[in-house]
């Protein structure tokens, strides 16, 4: 069994609640446009960190981070990446591979915009955990944590850290 902690769209912004949220969480996983290598090393020093590069993010982030990311977790496929869109409405780039070869989970952010949803067709679970940062359209700043055991997600919670 792990407990994820999940955010995306910091964009260089650092909330020391991410620590109290993320705290009893097995790894840390973020979905892009991380905005700093100072954000990467925070969460690197606190949990295991899985991330993934986004639009805004550098060089330097984009050196260690892929675009994509696919990986297993208590036996569950996980593709994560920043631009993916979501059920019925997938980004182009992620639509060959997605219906070849669907994930259990796919998680993307980019959107500012939390969603869970369940893709009946793919039979996967999509999460996008919203805009954990300050820069964007979005009103509310939010954070996801859940559980994967034995390929089931379970115990997910939406944790809002107000407005931005």
């Amino acid at each position: 069994m792990k407990r994820i902690g999940l955010l995306s769209d910091t964009h260089a912004y650092w909330d020391e609640r991410y620590i109290k949220y993320f705290s009893e969480c097995d790894e840390i996983w973020h979905a892009g446009d991380i905005g700093s290598m100072e954000i990467v090393d925070k969460f690197q020093s606190f949990k295991p960190f899985r991330a993934v590069y986004g639009n805004i993010d550098g060089q330097d982030i984009r050196a260690i981070y892929s675009k994509h990311l696919r990986f297993t977790v208590e036996g569950a496929d996980i593709w994560m990446t920043h631009i993916g869109g979501y059920p019925g409405k997938y980004d182009r780039e992620v639509i060959p591979e997605i219906y070849r070869n669907p994930p259990d989970l796919f998680i993307s952010g980019h959107s500012h915009i939390l969603k869970v949803l369940y893709d009946k067709t793919l039979k996967l679970l999509h999460i996008n955990p919203g805009a954990a940062g300050k820069y964007g359209f979005h009103k509310k700043r939010t954070l996801v944590r859940f559980t994967i055991d034995n390929k089931m997600f379970k115990d997910l919670e939406v944790i809002e850290l107000g407005e931005k």
